[in-house]
């Protein structure tokens, strides 16, 4: 259910595979303009990865993007309750092994992330990032032109936004306040 500040909001169901990463990172592409763009594929790309490599196979990752007048939001719904490493603390429990092949995604979304978070759902975990809003709105569209992979799994909780601090890591103001 998108927020009903949003400006504009897009939701897929994503099939649990690697196909998903694509797929979302079409659907960001085509959502969002603006500097922040690529940086939300990034971001984007990260969470639906860890969706598909650390759950169950047997349900759809849910991908919602959502606008607002003050940011971006992507959130992520998988199947699995656990939190996402150390997302919810303001620095990295631990760093990353140099000569490990992953285990740097949190990092990036930590580091280039206005505020990230997570929280947790009945069916498992919502996971998401916010950014700046971005500079200019993309025209309105449809549904971006990317395909739904397969039938829809469970409907996601909504997704709560009295309480933004829930898991959240807020980032510094520049000034340290």
């Amino acid at each position: 259910m998108p927020d009903p500040a949003a400006i504009r909001s897009w939701h897929r169901t994503l099939p649990h595979s690697p196909q998903a990463v694509p797929l979302a990172r079409a659907l960001v592409r085509e959502a969002l303009a603006g500097p922040d763009r690529d940086t939300a594929e990034l971001l984007t790309a990260e969470l639906v990865a860890n969706a598909v490599e650390h759950t169950e196979g047997y349900r759809p990752v849910e991908l919602y993007v959502e606008l607002l007048a003050s940011h971006c939001q992507v959130e992520v719904l998988d199947s699995d309750p656990a939190p996402p490493g150390d997302l919810g603390s303001p620095v990295p429990l631990e760093a990353p092994d140099p000569l490990a092949e992953g285990g740097r995604g949190l990092l990036l979304i930590r580091a280039l992330a206005a505020a990230c978070g997570h929280r947790p759902t009945d069916w498992g975990k919502a996971v998401w990032f916010r950014l700046a809003a971005p500079t200019k709105i993309p025209p309105q569209r449809d549904a971006p032109s990317t395909p739904p992979a397969h039938e829809p799994g469970p409907p996601p909780q909504p997704r709560q936004h009295a309480n933004p601090a829930h898991h959240a890591t807020p980032k510094p103001s520049p000034s340290g306040a």
